[in-house]
């Protein structure tokens, strides 16, 4: 079975729920920095809540991506999001990239989050790195805990199966041309990005991709962060690219953990191994 099926195109709406996360991360210091922390606390406040509804009003399904630190210090925010049919998938515990970690804390920062989600009775089948920025060890993590897919590199725009010790599971990648924070992310400080692009170009180019994507029937795997995107101006532009996928005819709209288990069934999709292979580097500096 192919994990298209008859779609020109499948469309993951994906959502990281970063909140203070990203800049904490920066320095616990951050916590000061009290119009810093207004500015990330819209995201779950207020960007949150018109997602929801946004996406209730049009019909189609999306995936969350929820830092555990962020479901701890905002009880009911995860099981209101899967109440309302969604999924809430692992995005780290602290918003540390994996790449800045050693393997102990990691794996430590993996587990915690885990736990977090265990404790509040959500189910979780996904994974996206902070950053996305994955560590070797990152593939094996995800199939050891049991997750079925992992959503942060980018060595194809269709769905893929990584070999992960005894296991495969899926991966959803990613791109930056499809992230708001590309577009849209603008701190003093934390310097987490300083462009603030109108939203009309933003989806332009969106919509051109979705398009571009159909003819090549891949996968639309979009990453947007409340905080940004559930401002109004940018809403409305995402409104509107969802109803263009809609009105295309062709597109399906999916929770990643739909996607990630046709993919796992579709014994047509290459196999890669979590790793890749070993690489002379000596002309390289250290």
């Amino acid at each position: 079975m192919s994990w298209i099926g008859d779609a020109a195109a499948v469309a993951t709406l994906t959502f990281d729920v970063d909140a203070e996360t990203p800049i904490l991360a920066h320095g616990r210091g951050y916590a000061e920095h009290l119009s810093t922390m207004s500015h990330q606390a819209y995201g779950p406040e207020v960007g949150v809540p018109r997602i929801l509804d946004l996406l209730d009003e049009l019909g189609v399904p999306a995936t969350f991506f929820v830092p555990g630190w962020v479901a701890q210090h905002r009880p009911g925010l995860a099981a209101g999001i899967v109440e309302r049919g969604h999924g809430v998938a692992h995005h780290s515990y602290s918003h540390r990239p994996p790449t800045s970690l050693t393997a102990a804390d990691e794996r430590a920062d993996f587990e915690r989050a885990l736990e977090v989600f265990a404790e509040q009775g959500i189910p979780i089948s996904g994974h996206r790195a902070a950053l996305w920025e994955a560590s070797p060890q990152t593939p094996q993590l995800v199939t050891e805990h049991g997750l079925l897919y992992d959503s942060s590199l980018m060595a194809d725009d269709r769905p893929y199966r990584i070999a992960a010790g005894k296991r495969e599971i899926a991966e959803l990648p990613v791109h930056w041309s499809l992230d708001d924070w590309e577009q849209y992310a603008f701190l003093p400080a934390a310097q987490i990005g300083s462009v603030i692009t109108a939203p009309a170009t933003v989806l332009a180019m969106w919509r051109n991709e979705l398009d571009a994507m159909r003819h090549f029937r891949c996968l639309f795997n979009l990453c947007a962060h409340p905080f940004l995107s559930g401002r109004p101006g940018r809403l409305l532009a995402l409104r509107r690219l969802i109803e263009v996928g809609l009105e295309r005819g062709d597109v399906r709209f999916a929770r990643c953990r739909d996607v990630a288990s046709a993919a796992l069934a579709d014994a047509g999709l290459p196999v890669r191994p979590a790793q890749p292979p070993p690489m002379e580097l000596s002309a390289f500096p250290d």
